[in-house]
């Protein structure tokens, strides 16, 4: 392996160093948490195969393409947080023969429902999202890897699994120490999903710890080896939660740029309208006072509230207090009644809403037998947040 990453500390001295913890997972970091090692290695891995990068939407890549075969799309980040439409490209560039290689903590409601799943990750604004583990050890399974052997280091870990999959249509490629099944494989059309739970098995700091990047190498080696073409994606990595990058159209005004004597003449009447507009604005524009945003305390209040409840394990309490929001969300927004949660109900709120009646079913059965419910799981706290959450993403 040629990688050499530097873990990066900070202070004067040898007493007051501190190991750089941040998690970016990015291909140019070297710090532990950086995936620099993973991302140089593949080259060395696919010697015969052309490696992009990529930060657009999948289905609008410039380097990959969706009709042919022999391609490989490689997401490492930490929350997969794609859309039933993005979930739906990947499928269809799949199906025409390519890998899909995806490991996150986390996967969209929309991703465990397509693709048939429960993962035990969960995004609620109000958890902490710096609650990991010190350490992780992880393990392929035999005989698909040859004789089982442990991974682990010392360092973080998300520590999320698939709490559910379906063994008919899955393989499981991958455990974490309690044996639960981290690494799955999928089949659609003549291509592969391959889809992970442990992103920081990926960082530098646990490939170059011992002999781990035997772990990256067995791990990659389930995708085909004559692929092409590998895209390793930065898309959901660097977009926020609830954004999406610009796709990469090209517009009428970038088709008339091509020639040189219109784009000199648009040019010109773009600078002379700008100076006219300037120079308007020198006459009769006013000072305008900046305002400050004002401060969202009752979110820094609910914030509070959640870890309290979470920390505890109040699993049933936390279920009422999400019920109660989506509840009074259905008053605001549709204005529905929400004194009786019944047929009728469930009839109005898909009329008005356009979700679907299984979907809005699932959710008012749930909080209906909350307080008939003695206790509270949180796998169950989990899949009634995930039904939620596609709820207010889709409406």
């Amino acid at each position: 392996m040629s990688a050499v990453v530097a873990l990066i500390v900070t202070g004067n001295n040898k007493n007051s160093r501190k190991l750089d913890e941040r998690i970016t997972m990015q291909k140019k970091d070297k710090i532990p948490y950086g995936a620099y090692v993973a991302f140089t290695n593949l080259q060395e891995i696919f010697p015969a195969a052309a490696v992009y990068v990529s930060r657009q939407e999948p289905g609008y890549w410039d380097s990959l393409s969706n009709y042919d075969n022999g391609q490989a799309y490689f997401v490492i980040t930490d929350k997969f947080s794609a859309d039933k439409d993005e979930v739906r490209k990947l499928i269809s560039f799949v199906e025409a023969g390519n890998d899909v290689f995806i490991s996150a903590r986390y996967f969209s409601a929309a991703a465990d429902g397509i693709f048939g799943l429960t993962s035990s990750s969960y995004d609620l604004s109000f958890f902490p999202e710096d609650n990991k583990d010190d350490s992780m050890k992880i393990s392929l399974s035999n005989p698909a890897f040859g004789p089982a052997v442990t991974y682990m280091y010392p360092g973080k870990t998300f520590y999320s699994y698939f709490s559910e999959v379906d063994t008919m249509t899955t393989d499981i490629l991958g455990y974490d120490e309690k044996q639960r099944s981290n690494f799955i494989h999928l089949r659609a059309g003549k291509g592969n999903f391959y889809l992970h739970l442990e992103p920081l098995a990926f960082s530098n700091y646990f490939l170059l710890h011992k002999n781990n990047i035997d772990y990256y190498e067995k791990v990659l080696s389930v995708i085909n080896p004559a692929v092409k073409k590998i895209v390793w994606d930065e898309y959901y990595l660097l977009r926020k939660q609830g954004d999406r990058p610009k796709k990469d159209k090209k517009s009428w005004l970038s088709v008339l740029f091509r020639y040189p004597a219109l784009k000199a003449a648009l040019l010109t009447a773009i600078g002379a309208l700008l100076v006219y507009v300037f120079l308007e604005m020198r006459r009769k524009q006013r000072f305008i006072p900046v305002l400050k945003k004002s401060k969202n305390d009752s979110l820094d209040f609910v914030k509070t509230i959640g870890r309290l409840y979470y920390d505890k394990g109040d699993h049933k309490n936390l279920s009422r207090k999400i019920a109660a929001y989506f509840l009074e969300h259905v008053r605001n927004k549709y204005k529905l009644l929400t004194g009786a949660l019944d047929e009728k109900f469930v009839n109005d709120l898909k009329f008005k809403s356009g979700i679907g009646e299984t979907e809005i079913h699932d959710i008012i059965f749930f909080i209906n037998h909350i307080e008939e419910t003695p206790a509270i799981s949180s796998n169950q706290l989990i899949n009634f947040y995930k039904k939620l959450e596609n709820f207010y993403k889709e409406t």
